[in-house]
């Protein structure tokens, strides 16, 4: 199967996930993790179950937006720190997360990319309209789009040229990061 079917694949489990009852979150990270050799057991979803509705119905970052960064992290995530002790060992660590490559240049584009479709990352944001009507049908369709959405850039980075993506300028960040 080539690149582009495994990323539609990973899609339409995300997407049909969302209607046998998986929370945001857990539709992205059941469909990696079913599709892909992630090295971690399939139990593994049971992580993203408190980032629904914007970790425990909150309405902070949206489900399917953390379902995709724990996605791409089973696959592009650090398993252990740099060898070293003391400062060089932290060194090395800063180095792998900002540097270029870094790990945090390539998770920047999940937010990125979804504020810039939907125009927020916020659960509670994205789905004001429908905060008297939880999960109406409109609400139920857009966010089944939503997490179609996440789970197709997971999809995309996870199979892409990891030190490419990782070594482009970051996008919107907290610390007001550039190149």
């Amino acid at each position: 199967m080539d690149k582009e079917a495994k990323i539609e694949e990973i899609k339409q489990r995300a997407r049909k996930n969302f209607s046998l009852g998986y929370n945001c979150a857990e539709c992205v990270t059941e469909a990696v993790l079913s599709l892909v050799d992630t090295g971690l057991p399939g139990e593994a979803k049971k992580l993203a179950t408190g980032f629904g509705g914007g970790g425990g119905l909150f309405g902070g970052t949206c489900g399917a937006v953390c379902g995709a960064i724990m996605a791409v992290g089973a696959v592009h995530g650090r398993s252990k720190l740099p060898e070293g002790e003391g400062k060089e060992a932290a060194m090395k660590s800063k180095e792998q997360l900002y540097g270029k490559p870094g790990l945090y240049r390539l998770f920047n584009i999940i937010p990125n990319r979804i504020e810039e479709k939907y125009g927020s990352t916020l659960c509670g944001d994205l789905t004001k309209q429908w905060q008297s009507s939880w999960l109406c049908r409109d609400h139920a369709l857009f966010c089944r789009d939503l997490i179609t959405e996440a789970a197709g850039i997971a999809a995309e980075l996870i199979f892409a040229d990891k030190n490419e993506l990782a070594s482009r300028p970051f996008g919107k960040n907290v610390e007001n990061l550039k190149d």
